[in-house]
């Protein structure tokens, strides 16, 4: 399955506390985020979940062939399911995950691509903002940082009903294509502390194919050839 831009800014771009324990990423699709992030912590628990039936296996194959194959693992089952059955007992905080990461699903229109699992994969039909956002703030931590990238457009719908669950954001990077074109992604660190919210703006390419320094400097470290 491809690796969009999206995946790999949400990877570079998420924030990690200090003594990041567990992680989680939802809806891991080829496992590439939750890889990014074996790679840039210490985390001893990295898990992902990951509904349809190719991309999990494409998913625990890339974790069983990467060096930190004995810190990662992927379950195969839907968000709700899993959230349902993570929180069937009472939690310690200590069963929370300090950092929770997603690069859900954003299409809300019926789109068409003539593949079914990459439509899947576009559409929020199946993983609805608010269904990711409640799960959200059952699992995470009271210290812990939730890490997402969305539309642009969906921006503001999606912060307001974050804060309705007690999630707040503290840090925004917008993100162009290039300087010229509209903003089109919102990469948003939510927090349940309230916080100063820190916000910038990222350029990924001066023109086709020719990165900004400033996309160099937050990917160079997952690409080969950069």
């Amino acid at each position: 399955m491809k690796i969009g831009t999206d995946g790999v800014l949400l990877g570079a771009w998420a924030m990690l506390p200090k003594n990041t324990f567990s992680i989680l990423d939802i809806g891991s699709g080829t496992g590439v985020i939750a890889l990014m992030l074996a790679q840039r912590s210490a985390a001893e628990n990295i898990e992902a979940i990951e509904l349809d039936d190719d991309a999990f296996e494409q998913c625990t194959d890339n974790f069983e062939n990467s060096p930190w194959a004995d810190r990662l693992f992927c379950f195969h089952a839907g968000f709700d399911e899993f959230v349902d059955e993570y929180t069937a007992e009472t939690l310690d905080e200590s069963d929370l995950y300090s950092v929770v990461v997603s690069n859900p699903p954003f299409y809300s229109e019926a789109v068409s691509s003539g593949n079914t699992s990459r439509d899947a994969a576009r559409q929020n039909a199946s993983l609805p903002f608010d269904e990711l956002l409640s799960g959200v703030s059952k699992l995470l931590a009271p210290e812990g940082i939730f890490s997402t990238v969305i539309p642009f457009k969906e921006e503001v719908g999606f912060i307001a009903f974050a804060e309705s669950q007690m999630l707040f954001p503290i840090r925004i990077t917008r993100v162009k294509g290039h300087k010229d074109s509209e903003t089109k992604r919102s990469l948003i660190a939510f927090s349940f502390k309230k916080e100063a919210l820190v916000t910038d703006e990222l350029v990924v390419e001066n023109e086709r194919h020719v990165f900004t320094d400033e996309y160099i400097a937050l990917t160079k470290d997952f690409y080969l050839k950069m």
